[in-house]
């Protein structure tokens, strides 16, 4: 991670989103620091992937605004990429590896050999130096989202936007998955703010717990989570304090309107 001194990375200020006469998000504000990793959590439905479809600009909010180290979000920014949960419809299972991690890449002004270099790096920060040369179909489903995580960083986004990356495999590829993710923001010092319904994973991989809840969704509470980077995935998970904080999101969940005065939490 990188040495010098976390700023506001990512703004979200008092965001409003609806479909027709059904409003979703109402005043959702919260800050992510350079380097921190952000989890969203809330019960099914109450418009997580609406809320991160916002931040990229990929749906326009109502009201409010997206602030993106120190600039107004008004377009999708290209300091942001996002890894969606279904990664066999996010690659085209026609190109290659390479050619998939390459695609972002092909509007830059980089040359073909910049390019090339960006993408076997990324695959070698995923796990995967040998599989440029590889079809998706050919590749598990563990693999595939490898890919997809690393043509989001050949893009060297400084805020990594993830929507339930891991929902689509097995449990233990998704503790490899869950592992890679705190290795790479680590190593890399980028900004990841990832949506889960799974609280396990959120306070595993969190710096800090956003609770979204309410119909409209707004804010309910911010969970601090104390482990700082070093994790592992039983010695963390069998902690007090990992068992208390899983209980506290769980009950902030179940409670639907969760007074957004709750406010941070130690």
């Amino acid at each position: 991670m990188s040495d010098s001194a976390p700023r506001t990375i990512l703004s979200v200020e008092h965001l409003k989103k609806g479909f027709g006469d059904r409003l979703v998000l109402e005043d959702v504000t919260f800050t992510a620091q350079s380097g921190e990793f952000v989890c969203i959590v809330g019960p099914s439905g109450v418009g997580k992937t609406t809320l991160l479809r916002a931040l990229a600009q990929l749906a326009t909010p109502d009201s409010g605004r997206v602030v993106l180290d120190g600039r107004e979000v008004n377009e999708p920014p290209e300091k942001m990429a996002v890894v969606f949960q279904d990664y066999s419809r996010s690659l085209m299972p026609w190109m290659r590896v390479e050619a998939n991690v390459a695609l972002p890449l092909l509007r830059s002004r980089l040359s073909r050999a910049e390019r090339r270099v960006r993408v076997h790096r990324a695959l070698a920060d995923v796990g995967l130096p040998d599989a440029a040369g590889l079809y998706p179909w050919q590749m598990s489903g563990g693999m595939q989202q490898r890919v997809a995580i690393a043509r989001a960083l050949a893009y060297q986004p400084e805020v990594l936007i993830m929507d339930e990356p891991f929902a689509s495999v097995d449990a233990q590829t998704r503790a490899d998955l869950e592992d890679l993710m705190l290795d790479l923001r680590n190593r890399l010092g980028v900004t990841i703010v990832l949506v889960t319904h799974d609280i396990d994973e959120a306070v595993y991989l969190a710096d800090t717990v956003i609770v979204i809840s309410g119909r409209p969704a707004s804010v309910a509470a911010t969970v601090r989570v104390p482990f700082g980077t070093d994790r592992d995935q039983i010695a963390t998970k069998a902690t007090p304090e990992f068992l208390r904080l899983r209980a506290e999101i769980h009950d902030l969940i179940m409670r639907p309107q969760a007074p957004a005065a709750a406010g941070a939490r130690a």
